[in-house]
C-alpha cells in the first residue's frame, strides 16, 4: 500500500452527494468537505499508510469512521443550555491545532509541557470541540464550561485491567468512550490509586482511548512503560504523547525514559 493507492481507496469510500474531495499533492493530504456548510476534514495520507502496514484494512475502516462522524458532527447544531451533561474535557498534544479551520479559536488551556486540555460537546458516536463561536452563540463563559466539564469528567467510570510484568504492576483504562485519557484529570481517582501503590506512580496517555497507570518497583519497569507508551502512541487513532508522567503530590511531571532493554 502506498499513498496513491490509499488516496484512491479513501476517495471511493468517502465520496458522496454534497461532498467535495480534493488532493494536495505537495502535502500529500486529502480533504473531504461538505458542500452544505463548506466545512471539512483534512487527513494526511502517509500517516494512514503507516498504520495500514500495522492494522491492514482496520486502519482504513477507522479513518473512514472518523471522517464520516466528524462531518456529521459539523452539520449538527450544538446546544449547551439544558445539555450540561454532554460537556467534557479532552486531552490533546501541545501540537494540536488551537483553532478550527475557519480561524475560530478552540477553548483550551495548558495542562503539562506535553499536553493541553480542550473542551468537547458529546454527540453520541463522536464529539465536537467547543470554540469561541459556540460560546458566544450560547452566551456561555469559559469558566462555566471548564467547571461543568471537570465535574462530568469526575463522574466517568474508572474500570481498570491489571497486568504484572517483571515485578511491576500496570493498570489499563480502556473503555473506548472517547474520554479514557480524560480520566487523568480526575485527581480524586489518581490519589486513590496512588495510596494503593507500593512503588513509583507513573502514568501515560499515548492516545485518547487509553490511560496507563504503572506501579514501578524496579528499573525494568521504566523500560516497559516507555515501550508501552511508544507502541500505543504509534497505533492510536488520536495520538497524544509517547512520554510518561511521574505523579507526585497531585502533580504530573513529564519524564523521558531511555530504554536499555528490548
Amino acid at each position: 500500500m502506498d499513498s496513491k493507492k490509499m488516496r484512491r481507496e479513501l476517495e471511493e469510500r468517502l465520496s458522496g452527494k454534497d461532498r467535495v474531495i480534493s488532493y494536495d499533492r505537495e502535502k500529500d493530504q486529502l480533504r473531504i468537505e461538505s458542500e452544505l456548510n463548506g466545512k471539512g476534514i483534512t487527513i494526511s495520507l502517509p500517516g494512514i499508510v503507516a498504520k495500514w502496514h500495522v492494522k491492514q484494512e482496520k486502519a482504513i475502516d477507522e479513518i473512514v469512521y472518523y471522517v464520516e462522524e466528524g462531518l456529521h458532527a459539523m452539520e449538527d447544531p450544538i446546544q449547551l443550555n439544558d445539555h450540561e451533561r454532554k460537556i467534557y474535557p479532552v486531552i490533546r498534544s501541545t501540537s494540536f491545532p488551537t483553532e478550527a479551520e475557519e480561524g475560530v479559536p478552540f477553548l483550551s488551556e495548558e495542562h503539562t509541557a506535553e499536553t493541553k486540555i480542550y473542551y468537547a460537546y458529546d454527540m453520541g458516536n463522536t464529539y465536537r470541540l467547543i470554540d469561541k463561536r459556540i460560546m458566544e452563540k450560547e452566551g456561555w463563559s469559559p469558566s462555566r464550561i471548564k467547571e461543568i466539564a471537570l465535574f462530568n469528567a469526575r463522574s466517568l467510570s474508572t474500570p481498570l485491567k491489571e497486568d504484572q510484568v517483571a515485578g511491576n504492576t500496570f493498570y489499563f483504562l480502556n473503555t473506548n468512550d472517547g474520554y479514557d485519557a480524560t480520566r487523568i484529570l480526575n485527581k480524586g481517582f489518581l490519589n486513590d490509586i496512588e495510596k494503593r501503590l507500593t512503588g513509583t506512580m507513573v502514568l501515560a496517555v499515548p492516545h485518547q482511548d487509553v490511560l496507563i497507570i504503572a506501579d514501578i518497583r524496579n528499573d525494568r519497569g521504566y523500560d516497559i512503560i516507555a515501550q508501552m507508551a511508544m507502541s500505543f502512541f504509534a497505533n492510536g487513532h488520536v495520538p497524544i504523547t509517547a512520554l510518561s508522567f511521574l505523579y507526585e503530590n497531585g502533580e504530573l511531571e513529564p519524564i523521558f525514559i531511555m530504554g536499555k532493554n528490548k
